[in-house]
């Protein structure tokens, strides 16, 4: 048995997910976990709850506090489980980074860590997509002229993606190029009776989009005008209005998703730094053979480890720099464009972990053989209560 472990998946409070968690562990006869999220490292910074307190945003930083100790305990709960079944039966951890493993295994105390990247996209899948992908698959995209350069961001819109960073990139690019936004409002995040999503309303107003330039003047702060002969300018749609040159795709099917990636001449991630420790897109964009531009997150940074030299790394929020990135093309690809991590692997890994200990996997493919690099002896866990 294996546990796809995303906290949320198993409830909405902290005692119903432990409790759910607990029911599935202490059932399996043998299981993996599979860490999505650290918790330990998706806590919010000490820094950012003295900034809160310095500038007397109380409730935020009531609210940071409680998010700190929901993560804490959850983390304790599901760290004591796991090492009260580790004694009992064979239970395996996998994690997405190197980091994560050496926080599970050094730091918590946790036995039979492994890790492997996420990998979603065979080699000879990915070059059938290619093949096969052409713009008249999407009808926004027919509407485009030949010769457009494509940029892409994919997933779930939600504010720690950070997609506002590409869409204040595109104003500094040339007029050829344009955004697509594919994703739309997570199904959970959909509420009752909101006209308007808060994140897509951000992303409209990063693009001027339907904004007037009293508007975009008022958003910014400015509370008095001054009316003369150019009102009629102010009341003018905004002369920045990136509306023919961001497009919002809408949710895809995994196989269009792909599709789409394959057409996009850069696919960027320009994610927020918030503790996560993989991302899908990334993970899809890389394994379809498309030019990556990330933000430097440490998740990325890690996950660039296991893929040196095939990622464009631009500072978190620095808009100025992604746009000179993407519009200097990209770097002269690597020899050898095979990836070393990849679904043969990531499949020899949980096969590996599934098998009693001591048994090796039959027929390991070579790559799988790469999928956990030699490690450094482990220190002296530190004992969880």
């Amino acid at each position: 048995m294996n546990i796809q472990l995303e906290h949320g998946t198993l409830g909405l409070t902290m005692p119903q997910i432990l409790r759910r968690f607990r029911w599935l562990v202490r059932a399996a006869p043998a299981l993996s976990v599979t860490f999505h999220t650290i918790l330990d490292e998706a806590r919010s910074s000490t820094g950012q709850l003295s900034a809160q307190l310095r500038s007397l945003k109380l409730a935020s930083a009531a609210m940071t506090i409680a998010d700190h100790a929901r993560s804490a305990l959850l983390a304790h709960g599901v760290y004591r489980e796991l090492h009260r079944q580790q004694s009992r039966k064979p239970v395996r951890i996998i994690t997405h980074t190197r980091r994560d493993m050496r926080l599970l295994r050094d730091v918590r105390g946790l036995t039979e860590v492994h890790h492997h990247p996420l990998s979603f996209v065979a080699p000879a899948q990915a070059a059938e997509i290619r093949a096969a992908a052409t713009r008249e698959a999407f009808p926004i995209l027919k509407l485009l002229p030949p010769g457009a350069k494509l940029i892409g961001t994919f997933g779930f819109l939600s504010p720690y993606k950070g997609f506002e960073t590409a869409v204040e990139a595109l104003r500094y690019l040339p007029a050829d190029h344009h955004l697509l936004v594919f994703g739309g409002i997570h199904p959970q995040a959909i509420a009752r009776g909101l006209a308007r999503d808060p994140y897509i309303s951000k992303l409209l107003a990063q693009g001027h989009i339907g904004q007037t330039a009293l508007e975009a003047l008022r958003a910014n702060g400015a509370t008095s005008l001054a009316v003369d002969g150019s009102a009629r300018e102010l009341l003018a749609p905004h002369p920045q209005d990136l509306h023919q040159r961001l497009h919002f795709m809408g949710v895809l099917e995994d196989s269009q998703f792909m599709s789409a990636m394959a057409l996009c001449d850069s696919v960027v991630v320009p994610y927020l730094e918030v503790g996560q420790s993989s991302s899908g897109p990334i993970a899809m964009a890389l394994e379809m053979g498309c030019r990556v531009i990330a933000s430097r997150t440490r998740a990325f940074l890690q996950y660039a480890r296991y893929h040196p030299d095939r990622i464009e790394f631009f500072d978190i929020g620095n808009f100025a720099e992604l746009a000179r990135r993407i519009e200097a093309g990209p770097p002269p690809a690597p020899a050898d464009r095979r990836l070393t991590h990849d679904t043969t692997s990531n499949a020899a890994l949980y096969l590996k972990v599934s098998l009693p200990p001591g048994m090796a996997p039959p027929g390991m493919a070579p790559s799988a053989q790469r999928a956990e690099p030699a490690e450094a002896a482990p220190r002296q866990p530190v004992a969880v209560a």
